[in-house]
């Protein structure tokens, strides 16, 4: 990677504070990054090395930065929003240039809802997660918080039933039509939507349930210039002591 293409985080950062559910909050950075637009053409000179998850959790297209990049955002992590979000020491961390691109009927159920971030965290951790918006046009959607409205134990029933039933079966049982989330239904309640910004980072707790607001999944592209192009990043933490 060369080094233009590196992120440049401004280091004077002004950070909001936003409740994302009770007692809970994500942590906004407008103008975040020196070279926004270094990343974007970075997105084009490797758009044919972006690639499907093999997990098929994220609905579309996605590129691992190397550790020099993921670095960066590392370092700023640790400087500005590791002690907010609760965190005592990282463990590890991860990101990748990511495109929403599925169509609404191509998605699985354990994309119809809602999701956490909450895979391979050990005991004591914290998961963080954070995302950069590197589009220009908000009607591709920010990120939308949720509240479960069922118990601890229903929820996490729906959530494994999402990742092991077809569409069908899931639709059956729970009532749930394919597409993307974008409102309440009798599983979650929206709590807030926090709109999409050109080079708007927003970090929080990985353990909120959240989801992309696409409402107008006709505009999705698989055009690193045109689509939802965003940077996403993951931080597991030891927690602070309570």
């Amino acid at each position: 990677m060369q080094m233009q293409h590196l992120p440049v985080f401004n280091q004077r950062p002004s950070i909001q504070v936003v409740p994302i559910g009770p007692n809970k909050f994500a942590y906004v950075v407008d103008d975040v990054l020196l070279n926004p637009e270094s990343l974007v053409e970075l997105a084009v000179l490797h758009r044919s090395e972006f690639k499907l998850p093999k997990v098929f959790a994220y609905p579309g297209l996605e590129l691992p930065m190397d550790p020099d990049f993921a670095g960066r955002l590392d370092d700023f992590f640790r400087l500005h929003i590791r002690r907010l979000i609760g965190g005592r020491r990282s463990v590890k961390m991860s990101c990748r240039l990511s495109m929403v691109s599925f169509k609404p009927q191509e998605l699985v159920p354990r994309q119809w809802n809602c999701h956490r971030d909450l895979d391979d965290v050990a005991f004591g951790q914290c998961i963080a997660a954070s995302v950069l918006y590197l589009f220009e046009d908000s009607r591709l959607g920010g990120t939308s918080f949720y509240v479960p409205k069922l118990g601890p134990v229903e929820t996490n029933q729906l959530v494994r039933d999402a990742v092991a039933m077809d569409g069908p079966e899931f639709s059956r049982r729970y009532g749930v039509a394919p597409g993307y989330m974008v409102d309440s239904n009798d599983y979650f309640e929206r709590f807030c939507t926090l709109p999409a910004k050109w080079n708007r980072m927003v970090f929080y707790d990985g353990a909120v349930f959240h989801s992309g607001d696409i409402a107008e999944p006709q505009r999705l592209s698989t055009d690193p210039k045109a689509g939802r192009l965003t940077l996403n990043g993951f931080f597991a933490c030891t927690r602070v002591a309570s």
